[in-house]
Protein backbone atom coordinates (compact mmCIF):
# COMPACT_ATOMS: atom_id res chain seq x y z
CA UNK A 1 0.00 0.00 0.00
CA UNK A 2 1.14 3.53 -0.72
CA UNK A 3 0.06 6.37 1.59
CA UNK A 4 0.16 10.15 1.35
CA UNK A 5 0.19 12.11 4.61
CA UNK A 6 -0.95 15.71 4.22
CA UNK A 7 -0.52 18.03 7.20
CA UNK A 8 1.23 21.35 7.75
CA UNK A 9 2.26 20.28 11.27
CA UNK A 10 5.60 18.44 11.35
CA UNK A 11 4.72 16.46 14.48
CA UNK A 12 1.42 15.24 13.02
CA UNK A 13 3.08 14.14 9.76
CA UNK A 14 5.90 12.38 11.61
CA UNK A 15 3.54 10.62 14.00
CA UNK A 16 1.34 9.29 11.19
CA UNK A 17 4.36 8.17 9.20
CA UNK A 18 5.75 6.36 12.25
CA UNK A 19 2.47 4.46 12.70
CA UNK A 20 1.93 3.71 9.00
CA UNK A 21 5.48 2.81 7.93
CA UNK A 22 5.18 -0.92 8.81
CA UNK A 23 2.13 -1.17 6.52
CA UNK A 24 2.64 1.37 3.75
CA UNK A 25 5.19 3.29 1.72
CA UNK A 26 4.62 6.82 2.98
CA UNK A 27 5.11 10.20 1.36
CA UNK A 28 4.29 13.54 2.95
CA UNK A 29 2.96 16.89 1.79
CA UNK A 30 2.82 20.09 3.84
CA UNK A 31 -0.22 21.65 2.14
CA UNK A 32 -3.08 20.82 -0.17
CA UNK A 33 -1.36 22.10 -3.29
CA UNK A 34 1.60 19.76 -2.78
CA UNK A 35 -0.82 16.92 -2.04
CA UNK A 36 -2.79 17.39 -5.26
CA UNK A 37 0.41 17.52 -7.33
CA UNK A 38 1.84 14.41 -5.62
CA UNK A 39 -1.45 12.54 -6.02
CA UNK A 40 -1.70 13.32 -9.73
CA UNK A 41 1.95 12.49 -10.36
CA UNK A 42 1.62 9.11 -8.59
CA UNK A 43 -1.51 8.25 -10.56
CA UNK A 44 0.12 9.20 -13.87
CA UNK A 45 3.17 7.08 -12.97
CA UNK A 46 0.97 4.03 -12.40
CA UNK A 47 1.82 3.90 -8.70
CA UNK A 48 -1.22 5.58 -7.10
CA UNK A 49 -1.87 6.28 -3.46
CA UNK A 50 -4.40 3.92 -1.95
CA UNK A 51 -4.59 5.86 1.28
CA UNK A 52 -4.47 9.57 2.09
CA UNK A 53 -4.50 11.13 5.56
CA UNK A 54 -5.44 14.79 5.20
CA UNK A 55 -5.69 17.67 7.63
CA UNK A 56 -8.44 20.20 6.95
CA UNK A 57 -6.74 23.41 8.08
CA UNK A 58 -3.64 24.06 5.97
CA UNK A 59 -2.03 26.94 4.09
CA UNK A 60 -2.01 27.49 0.31
CA UNK A 61 -4.83 25.03 -0.47
CA UNK A 62 -6.85 23.75 2.50
CA UNK A 63 -7.95 20.16 3.01
CA UNK A 64 -11.52 20.45 1.67
CA UNK A 65 -10.35 22.01 -1.59
CA UNK A 66 -7.49 19.49 -1.98
CA UNK A 67 -9.92 16.64 -1.32
CA UNK A 68 -12.28 17.93 -3.98
CA UNK A 69 -9.43 18.27 -6.49
CA UNK A 70 -8.17 14.74 -5.75
CA UNK A 71 -11.64 13.30 -6.28
CA UNK A 72 -11.89 15.24 -9.57
CA UNK A 73 -8.56 13.77 -10.71
CA UNK A 74 -9.83 10.27 -9.96
CA UNK A 75 -13.08 11.00 -11.82
CA UNK A 76 -11.22 12.46 -14.82
CA UNK A 77 -9.07 9.30 -14.96
CA UNK A 78 -12.19 7.16 -15.01
CA UNK A 79 -11.41 5.31 -11.80
CA UNK A 80 -14.12 3.03 -10.49
CA UNK A 81 -15.21 3.81 -6.92
CA UNK A 82 -13.42 0.73 -5.55
CA UNK A 83 -10.16 1.90 -7.17
CA UNK A 84 -10.29 5.36 -5.57
CA UNK A 85 -8.08 6.23 -2.63
CA UNK A 86 -9.36 5.92 0.90
CA UNK A 87 -9.13 9.48 2.25
CA UNK A 88 -9.11 9.88 6.02
CA UNK A 89 -9.63 13.40 7.30
CA UNK A 90 -7.75 14.27 10.48
CA UNK A 91 -8.72 17.50 12.16
CA UNK A 92 -9.09 19.28 15.47
CA UNK A 93 -12.52 20.45 14.29
CA UNK A 94 -15.41 18.52 15.77
CA UNK A 95 -18.67 19.16 13.98
CA UNK A 96 -17.84 22.26 11.99
CA UNK A 97 -19.02 23.11 8.53
CA UNK A 98 -15.62 22.20 7.06
CA UNK A 99 -15.80 18.71 8.56
CA UNK A 100 -19.33 18.21 7.25
CA UNK A 101 -18.40 19.45 3.80
CA UNK A 102 -15.33 17.21 3.61
CA UNK A 103 -17.25 14.14 4.64
CA UNK A 104 -20.53 14.55 2.81
CA UNK A 105 -19.74 16.89 -0.07
CA UNK A 106 -16.04 16.26 -0.63
CA UNK A 107 -16.05 12.50 -0.72
CA UNK A 108 -13.85 11.74 2.29
CA UNK A 109 -13.90 8.09 3.32
CA UNK A 110 -13.69 8.70 7.07
CA UNK A 111 -12.83 11.18 9.80
CA UNK A 112 -10.57 10.97 12.85
CA UNK A 113 -10.51 13.81 15.35
CA UNK A 114 -7.12 15.00 16.54
CA UNK A 115 -5.29 14.17 18.61
CA UNK A 116 -5.23 10.74 17.00
CA UNK A 117 -3.56 7.75 18.59
CA UNK A 118 -2.10 4.57 17.17
CA UNK A 119 -5.03 2.41 18.27
CA UNK A 120 -7.67 4.57 16.59
CA UNK A 121 -5.63 4.84 13.39
CA UNK A 122 -5.07 1.08 13.11
CA UNK A 123 -8.71 0.35 13.99
CA UNK A 124 -9.87 2.73 11.25
CA UNK A 125 -7.51 1.13 8.71
CA UNK A 126 -8.89 -2.30 9.61
CA UNK A 127 -12.45 -0.99 9.27
CA UNK A 128 -11.61 0.40 5.81
CA UNK A 129 -10.08 -2.91 4.73
CA UNK A 130 -6.56 -1.46 4.45
CA UNK A 131 -5.21 -3.82 7.11
CA UNK A 132 -6.06 -7.41 8.01
CA UNK A 133 -7.97 -7.89 11.26
CA UNK A 134 -4.90 -9.24 13.07
CA UNK A 135 -2.57 -6.31 12.20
Amino acid sequence: MRALIVDDDFYSRSFLEYILHPYARCDAAVNGEDAVMAFQKALEAGDPYGLVFMDLLMPVIDGPRALKEIREIEKDCGLAPEACAKIVITSVLEDGEDTHNAMYLGGATSFLQKPVDEGSILAELRRLGCLPAEA
